[in-house]
């Protein structure tokens, strides 16, 4: 299901492309709409989500999966912290689903799936770990890189129960946007994965956009 937003980013107070293969991170605060666009299409947005105000407390996939009893996330969506507490809910959606199960690419994972000389190749968890040194003003360390969502990627679960990375269905401009439910650090890694058919092998842009919250 597809949910399109009233909301125009001419109003919003922040905007910001970010570049495939770097990160983002910044607070949204309770009450405010956070939008991420993939700008050219197919691209892995790989996310991760924290109480600003207690940093222990980070998004759960599990909590998430059990609560909304869908490994897919969309429209109607909450995100659950560890403490079983609602981080943010989707509000609207244009791709119409997100991975909650995928995991995000790391050296090691590459050197697994495609060959040992990928292992040099940068990766999702590299971003993060760089994040959180680089910003640790937020209170982060390595210890809290939990699971993560991929937004905008396309991971089903075959019959026999396995995980598909399968070819995107998303497109230039769709979006997904949420309302913060507590003051929340979000930690994008916008991936870089070159080994991967699902972005065409050329991974691209991405846009986050912030809305102040309703008076």
């Amino acid at each position: 299901m597809t949910v399109e937003s009233p909301l125009d980013p001419a109003a919003a107070r922040y905007r910001k492309v970010v570049p495939a293969g770097t990160y983002w991170i910044g607070v949204v605060r309770k009450g405010e709409t956070f939008r991420i666009v993939d700008l050219e299409g197919n691209q892995a947005v790989d996310t991760l989500f924290y109480n600003a105000d207690d940093p222990a407390e980070h998004y759960s996939a599990s909590d998430t999966i059990r609560e909304q009893r869908n490994i897919y996330l969309g429209a109607g969506t909450v995100l659950m912290s560890d403490l079983c507490r609602p981080l943010l809910s989707i509000t609207a959606d244009t791709c119409g689903r997100h991975d909650t199960l995928g995991g995000a690419c790391s050296t090691e994972s590459n050197t697994v799936r495609y060959a040992l000389e990928k292992k040099t190749m940068h990766a999702c968890r590299d971003s993060f770990l760089l994040a959180v040194a680089e910003n640790d003003h937020y209170g982060l360390s390595k210890r809290d890189i939990a699971h993560n969502i991929n937004f905008f990627m396309n991971v089903p679960v075959t019959p026999d129960g396995r995980l598909e990375f399968a070819d995107g269905v998303s497109a230039p401009g769709k979006y997904v946007e949420m309302v913060a439910e507590m003051n929340v650090i979000v930690l994008i890694s916008n991936c870089p994965q070159l080994n991967n058919p699902c972005n065409a092998y050329n991974p691209t842009p991405i846009e986050v956009v912030i809305w102040s919250a309703a008076s």
